[in-house]
């Protein structure tokens, strides 16, 4: 760990609190040496009109996708995004954005499948940061080019494929992070040819974890939530694009502990659009 961890007490609460920060612990390290802060939004706009200062863009779209494949960026292209935003392997990365961190937990699940030591989430994301009225910028910072290995890619503990779940998802805990509507199929207006949700899975929305400011609620009210499941078992989380359930893997991966959670992040539209795949109606 290249910065000192966070030592709130709420984060100490929780399995893996190498992975938080709070609004306070940022705002008195920016600048650092070592610390990078990167923003990773739903609407990539939010950043032009005030960001934290020193804080990064980092497009889920046009920068951690594959152009040709629908896939994730494979690890030249992670390597050389690293450089081009002045990241070294060595540096404390902490990620931020707006919708309580969706996009942002995404990001920092694809850090991980590339195995960046030491990535953590800012706890209440962009809209705490603002609802507690902490200094903004408009400056994008001018990067100094890194050096960043290629990584070692490793999709196989954090990511499930469609494939994976065709045969039926017995032993596996299937988790759907969306809205209720969007579950039970009763809300048509998504483009996918099908609306409901994978057989087997159990509906859990993803916001319940989070108070309405982003903050991440206490970690006894989260395992209520998750009381049904083992943390034990075989987990997959999913919802529409692979957004909010990231989040939803990031709390039990990371604040519950689960030992065997992943995402499935063609999630509802690849599901949904697939031929002669099993669709459940609530």
């Amino acid at each position: 760990m290249g910065i000192e961890l966070d030592t709130s007490p709420q984060f100490q609460q929780f399995s893996n609190p190498e992975k938080f920060v709070s609004p306070a612990w940022l705002s008195a390290r920016l600048g650092m040496d070592g610390l990078k802060v990167v923003e990773s939004d739903a609407d990539a706009y939010l950043y032009d009109i005030g960001h934290i200062p020193g804080a990064m863009r980092i497009d889920f779209t046009r920068d951690l996708n594959d152009p040709l494949i629908r896939d994730i960026l494979d690890a030249e292209a992670f390597a050389k995004l690293m450089e081009q935003r002045g990241i070294s392997r060595d540096d404390t990365v902490v990620i931020y954005g707006d919708r309580a961190n969706w996009w942002a937990a995404y990001t920092a699940w694809v850090f991980e499948i590339y195995g960046h030591p030491d990535v953590r989430l800012l706890d209440g994301g962009r809209d705490a940061w603002m609802g507690e009225e902490r200094d903004t910028s408009f400056v994008v910072p001018e990067c100094t080019p890194s050096t960043y290995p290629v990584p070692e890619r490793n999709d196989g503990p954090v990511r499930t494929f469609a494939a994976d779940l065709l045969g039926g998802v017995e032993g596996i805990q299937l988790i759907d992070a969306r809205v209720k509507e969007l579950y039970d199929g009763s809300n048509m207006t998504e483009r996918t040819f099908r609306h409901g949700h994978i057989p087997g899975a159990v509906n859990v929305p993803w916001g319940r974890s989070v108070f309405p400011n982003s903050l991440f609620r206490a970690r006894k009210d989260i395992e209520a939530i998750y009381k049904d499941f083992d943390p034990k078992k075989k987990t997959v989380v999913y919802c529409q694009s692979g957004e909010s359930s990231a989040h939803t893997w990031f709390v039990l991966k990371h604040i519950l502990g689960f030992e065997d959670i992943s995402l499935y992040d063609g999630s509802w539209v690849e599901w949904g659009n697939m031929v002669r795949v099993p669709v459940a109606k609530a």
